[in-house]
Formats: C-alpha cells, sequence, structure tokens
C-alpha cells in the first residue's frame, strides 16, 4: 500500500485513507472496522494472486524438480520486490502464510514422490523451511542474490549423501 511506503505504517489512518482513495471516512468505515482490516484485505490479495500464478507454474506439467524451482524463484522475488511492505512482514502471520505452506507442501510431496527432493523430512517442515529461508529475499541487494538464495534453498532440500 502505497501510504504505508510514503509515510509508515503508524502513521495512516482511517482519515488519510478515505481522503486517498476519495471517499467519505463513513463509506469505508462501512467495509472496514479499522486500518488493520484494510491492511490485511490488500496483503490477502496480494498473497492470492501470487497464489494463482504459482499455481499456474505447478499445474503446467512437466519434472516437479523445475516446478520447484520456479515456484521459489518466483515466491522470492516477489518476496523481494516487496522487500519494503512492512505490511507482509506484520500480515504473514494470519491465514495467507498458512495457504503459502500448503501450496508448497503439496508441491513438495510431488517432488519428493518422484524422487527429486530428500524423504528423510516430512513435506510440512520442508516447506516451512523454504518460506522461513526464502524470507532473506526481502533483504537481497538484486536479483542476482535472490538467485543465489534459491540454489542455497534447493541444496538443503537435495537427498543427503549416503553415509560410508
Amino acid at each position: 500500500m502505497a501510504l504505508v511506503s510514503e509515510h509508515g505504517l503508524l502513521s495512516v489512518t482511517m482519515s488519510r485513507i478515505a481522503k486517498e482513495v476519495g471517499i467519505g471516512r463513513a463509506t469505508l468505515y462501512k467495509y472496514f472496522p479499522d486500518v488493520e482490516a484494510i491492511l490485511l484485505a490488500e496483503h490477502d490479495r496480494r498473497v492470492a494472486s501470487q497464489l494463482e500464478h504459482l499455481h499456474a507454474v505447478k499445474s503446467g506439467g512437466g519434472d516437479p524438480g523445475r516446478q520447484l524451482e520456479q515456484v521459489l524463484l518466483i515466491h522470492a522475488m516477489m518476496v523481494n520486490e516487496h522487500h519494503d511492505s512492512v505490511i507482509a512482514s506484520v500480515m504473514h502471520q494470519g491465514g495467507s502464510r498458512g495457504h503459502q505452506e500448503a501450496f508448497l507442501q503439496d508441491l513438495l510431496q510431488q517432488a519428493a514422490d518422484a524422487g527429486v527432493i530428500r524423504t528423510d523430512m516430512p513435506a510440512e517442515e520442508l516447506a516451512k523451511f523454504c518460506l522461513n529461508a526464502l524470507s532473506a529475499a526481502s533483504q537481497a541487494p538484486s536479483h542476482a542474490a535472490v538467485k543465489r538464495l534459491v540454489q542455497l534453498t534447493l541444496d538443503g532440500l537435495r537427498k543427503p549423501e549416503p553415509a560410508g
């Protein structure tokens, strides 16, 4: 949300939002009880759009390992592009994080079933690992750094070498 980027999270008020979008405060309150609800709605919209894009990649078929790499790269690039979003860091605690985890967990399970990634850890744990590792993309200084982060994450998903 542009107002948060321009003025900071704490200075965004219902009055300021109403003025920015050109409606009265009463109209705004009719749909949203407070600023947090607006920020949540905006964040959920962004995440839904991202998941829609990722679903398209996943449903495109092909090698599960390649799909996983593409999905992780797209996710990391989106995290990087919205690095200034205080909203994202605050809002990722809610339901949208659960949707991302479920999506990624399913993709990871498919990759594990295909023998592409490690199977010594449940897909649920691997999904949390990926999302947490890729959150560092918010601080990556370049797209090249984001790509390196994705490769590091993929390295962590690879099957461990047999002992001995």
